[in-house]
């Protein structure tokens, strides 16, 4: 098993920058595939980004492509979302989820361990 948390949250001004980190405990990181998932207040949990294993390969929902990147540091078990021109659709609680299963997609259904989130709040 592996445990995650996720910290870097907070509250940021529309334009502004913030990094989140997943840092994962338990077996061998580097088994694992890690994504990003997000829920706004009153909506469904939506995919973010994902990464593989070996951090070679990257996944992102279209909202945020272009503006959010995610990273592994697999010595330091850890995995980060740097997110750039936030805005204030882009608050909600921020998870982060693993599988050792090799998928590195968007269905959360395919996740088997999750952290407890960090909220994100971008003031307009």
């Amino acid at each position: 098993q592996v445990q995650l948390v996720e910290s870097g949250g907070g509250l940021v001004q529309a334009g502004g920058s913030l990094r989140l980190s997943c840092a994962a405990s338990g077996r061998t990181f580097s088994d694992y595939q890690v994504g990003w998932f997000r829920q706004a207040p009153g909506n469904k949990r939506e995919f973010v980004a994902a990464v593989y294993r070996s951090g070679g390969s990257t996944l992102y929902a279209d909202s945020v492509k272009g503006r959010f990147t995610i990273s592994r540091d697999n010595a330091q078990n850890t995995v980060y979302l740097q997110m750039n021109s936030l805005k204030p659709e882009d608050t909600a609680v921020y998870y982060c989820a693993a599988n050792a299963a090799g998928y590195s997609g968007p269905y959360e259904k395919f996740y088997d361990y999750w952290g407890k989130g960090t909220q994100v709040t971008v003031a307009s």
